[in-house]
């Protein structure tokens, strides 16, 4: 009889700033995680990443102008580094590296996240726990991830 193959599970944590991806060696129950990957982005507020002022418009009555809205350069990065976390994840579905996914972010991210994953990431997701778990350690992730998904 052939041995019982056990599926990939990836564990997928990140936040608007940081991203692990974890691999489970053990059970769902009682996983083991260890860190395959990580990425952090170092973004400032947005006070100190632009220094322009906002712009102005005319407006429809003679000699009125109105302000436009300040860029927020700290979201716009946060939005990017969440694609390019998604894409990311797009790629490793794509090669197979991955059977199975648990996503755990803050349910922000998790909105930003979901239309990014392409149909072969979306068909592998086990479970969606909206937590931000980035600044735990790994060993608390473990337990948390088993708390939530099984009580």
């Amino acid at each position: 009889m052939p041995p019982i193959r056990k599926k990939i599970t990836w564990a997928a944590v990140a936040d608007g700033t940081k991203a692990l991806l974890l691999l489970n060696a053990g059970t769902d129950a009682r996983p083991r995680l260890s860190v395959l990957a990580k990425a952090e982005l170092e973004n400032p507020p947005t006070r100190e990443q632009g220094s322009d002022r906002p712009g102005r418009m005319a407006d429809r009555g003679p000699g009125q102008r109105s302000a436009l809205e300040i860029t927020d350069w700290h979201e716009f990065e946060e939005t990017r580094f969440v694609r390019e976390f998604a894409d990311r994840l797009n790629r490793a579905a794509q090669r197979n590296r991955f059977e199975r996914l648990i996503l755990v972010a803050p349910p922000k991210v998790l909105g930003a996240l979901r239309p990014a994953l392409s149909p072969a990431v979306g068909e592998r997701i086990a479970a969606e726990i909206p937590s931000d778990l980035t600044k735990h350690p790994v060993n608390e992730i473990e337990r948390l991830i088993a708390r939530k998904m099984w009580g």
